[in-house]
């Protein structure tokens, strides 16, 4: 055993008022911060945002009208959709409210118009009557050269005028010097280039052209399949609502959920459903806490046979899981749909070493800070600790937070074991005897 812990165990039986009391303040303290205890229902946080699919993700989120938490709400008609997108509107949490109609433009006579006129002019510029052929090698080369020509002149130029934009004069340098380095390489870098440009470029003239052949727009010229992504069959007409500011966190979610909710009962959507995934995670693990406690208990008075012994094993697994609970609210470590596994194991763990020290103080012992099975509890703990580290040093933070909540469980079940058990079980029965 650890001999040196000798006095620790004198003062824990000599001022066992003072530890216990200690304790139970300890557990009252545990009890009022339990409140600000948080659950984190969002799954996305249990991904690392160093993995490019995620990193992306909130590089998204960071834009309200790409976000993918969005909620949809089902009104009787299109009429009604609308209605009820401009209500939802009015909330100062919803961003956007969007029906079939919304994609209908408003004023369409005077943009067409113009649209008209931009397309009488640029027509034969993106649809040339006559297609020359393509240039050679040598007329490229040329090319090159004396656009590099152009942007150092226009360089100078813009050096000379008052106010001009520095930034834009070193780019027009830049890319004077880049168009000499491609017309003074071999040709294979130029055909490179060109598969590079030029595929994007007449994909673009392309969409160009298509803009300029708009036609007016209402809900019966739509694709069907558009139509049928906002209105079924039955009239029934789909109601998509945005959040206002990124919901990038589990708490702006829930008030966005709020929000539309208030409005629209039957609402439905990401949002929604991550909150009551979480609400009804928490009460199926309460549950399994609950009973995972009520089995232990029922072993414990099978095997110990005393109301007593009961008590004085489980109290100390009490008072652990409410510091671990306690110092998870403190520290800022939410739960989450990973570490939240751990909570029914937290009472299996704890109340293995309250069990040896029981049967060594019913059996006798004294001293057990400074017998060898304090010294095998914590060989134990240590490679406990060991399995639980690995997981706290994981990648993924779900899985890492799980390992830190396990490590902050242990580390309580040893200090209500080894300092607050010893005082609370008091002289072994063989003393009280005598």
């Amino acid at each position: 055993g650890f001999t040196a812990l000798a006095p620790l165990d004198r003062y824990l039986h000599r001022h066992r008022a003072k530890v216990l009391t200690a304790g139970v303040l300890a557990g009252v303290a545990a009890l009022c911060a339990l409140p600000s205890l948080k659950f984190d229902s969002n799954p996305i946080d249990l991904r690392s945002r160093r993995v490019e699919s995620v990193s992306t993700l909130y590089d998204l989120m960071k834009d309200p009208t790409t976000s993918p938490y969005t909620i949809d709400v089902l009104a009787p008609s299109l009429a009604a959709a609308d209605k009820l997108a401009d209500r939802l509107s009015r909330k100062k949490e919803v961003g956007l409210a969007l029906t079939l109609n919304s994609f209908v433009p408003e004023n369409q006579a005077p943009k067409l118009a113009a649209i008209s006129d931009a397309q009488f002019l640029l027509d034969t510029t993106i649809n040339p009557i006559e297609v020359m052929a393509a240039p050679s090698d040598a007329e490229t080369v040329a090319a090159l050269k004396h656009t590099a020509k152009d942007l150092r002149a226009a360089a100078r130029r813009s050096g000379r005028t008052a106010g001009a934009d520095a930034a834009a004069t070193k780019d027009a340098l830049r890319l004077a010097q880049a168009l000499d380095k491609l017309a003074s390489g071999p040709a294979s870098v130029r055909a490179h280039a060109d598969e590079a440009m030029i595929p994007g470029l007449k994909t673009l003239l392309a969409q160009l052209g298509n803009a300029l052949q708009a036609a007016p727009v209402s809900v019966a010229t739509m694709p069907k399949e558009m139509r049928e992504e906002w209105l079924a069959a039955d009239g029934s007409a789909r109601v998509s609502v945005f959040p206002k500011t990124a919901a990038t966190d589990d708490k702006t979610l829930k008030r966005f959920s709020k929000a539309v909710l208030s409005v629209s009962p039957n609402a439905t959507g990401a949002p929604i459903t991550i909150e009551e995934s979480g609400r009804t995670i928490v009460r199926a693990f309460a549950q399994a806490g609950i009973l995972s406690f009520v089995v232990i208990v029922a072993l414990l008075f099978l095997v110990l046979k005393r109301a007593r012994d009961v008590a004085l094993t489980v109290a100390p697994l009490l008072l652990t899981a409410l510091l671990t609970l306690a110092t998870c609210a403190v520290s800022g470590l939410k739960l989450n749909f990973a570490n939240i596994i751990a909570l029914p194991l937290l009472f299996g763990i704890g109340v293995a070493f309250d069990i040896y020290f029981l049967i060594a103080w019913r059996s006798g012992t004294r001293g057990l800070l400074q017998s060898s099975l304090t010294r095998a509890v914590l060989f134990s703990a240590m490679t406990t600790a060991s399995g639980f580290g690995s997981l706290w040093l994981s990648s993924h933070p779900g899985t890492a937070s799980m390992g830190l909540l396990l490590i902050i469980s242990l580390a309580w079940t040893l200090v209500t074991t080894l300092f607050f058990m010893p005082a609370l079980m008091g002289p072994p029965p063989e003393t009280e005897a005598g």
